[in-house]
């Protein structure tokens, strides 16, 4: 009895020999993929005015929320120069634009997070306090995406990010920055608690007794007690530095320095905790 043809049979070897060939030099073929643009990060010295800037700041938010990362990195950089040669410009929309450049710095692509912080500190160093001025929480967000960069892992964005904190620190009033940190030296990541601590420690170096005191100076050292305990070296160190500026600003009138200020602990704290504060000032 004569055997049916199979139709599913596997192809003889110089069948799939041919098509293997055929199948590589297809893929040989094939253009290799378009390389990600390199982009240029560009020091707040070198940025140049805009030629046209009524006419370009009309599409400025536009051009932020683009889809195309690259002209999202371009804005930014205009964002940069508005602010800093075209500031009464800017004002009007800053919050919108601050919402933009929080957008930008939550996008995986480390070109555009890191453009985006370099922004964010030209508009710290040009609007100072202004910035903080906004109804939708603007800065609240940008504040929170600066000390999460800062504690991540990736060194060149980490570093941008401490570089924008600090340009805060330098272009605000210490007082309502110190509300605005607050709430961040209890946050559940040690990591955010620690950059959150080295910037009210900066924050409080440039501040004197008189507003220490209208910020609360219990509140501050209690403050400052509790980051003494804390898991990271990094806020433990920051908080020393915070109980260091307390005890120059309260005890700089004082004759019976020491005393005068182990009077004030133990009156704010509870025992343990104002004995740690003294000895941190005792060698001085």
């Amino acid at each position: 009895m004569a055997l049916k043809p199979i139709d599913n049979a596997l192809p003889l070897p110089h069948e799939t020999a041919k098509f293997g060939v055929n199948e590589e030099s297809k893929t040989a073929s094939l253009p290799p993929p378009p390389a990600d643009p390199i982009i240029d990060y560009i020091s707040s010295e070198n940025l140049e005015p805009i030629s046209d800037p009524e006419s370009e700041i009309q599409g400025l938010v536009e051009e932020l929320d683009s889809k195309d990362w690259t002209r999202v990195c371009e804005s930014l950089n205009n964002v940069r120069r508005f602010a800093l040669y075209h500031s009464l410009l800017l004002l009007p929309i800053l919050e919108k634009v601050m919402l933009m450049v929080v957008k930008a710095m939550k996008n995986p692509r480390s070109a555009l997070c890191k453009t985006s912080i370099m922004a964010s500190s030209d508009i710290f160093k040009v609007f100072g306090d202004q910035s903080l001025d906004s109804a939708n929480n603007a800065f609240d967000n940008l504040l929170l995406q600066l000390l999460l960069k800062a504690s991540q892992d990736k060194r060149f964005v980490c570093e941008e990010a401490d570089k924008a904190l600090n340009a805060m620190v330098k272009s605000m009033t210490p007082l309502p920055l110190l509300n605005k940190l607050r709430p961040y030296v209890r946050h559940i990541n040690p990591r955010i608690r620690a950059k959150a601590a080295i910037t009210i420690s900066n924050s409080v170096s440039k501040m004197g007794l008189e507003a220490m005191n209208e910020f609360g100076l219990v509140s501050l050292v209690q403050m400052a007690a509790d980051l003494l305990n804390d898991r990271l070296p990094e806020a433990r160190e920051a908080a020393r530095n915070i109980v260091t500026c307390i005890y120059e600003a309260y005890t700089r009138n004082e004759e019976q320095k020491q005393e005068s200020w182990q009077n004030f602990c133990q009156s704010s704290l509870p025992p343990i905790h104002a004995q740690s504060m003294v000895k941190i000032t005792s060698s001085q």
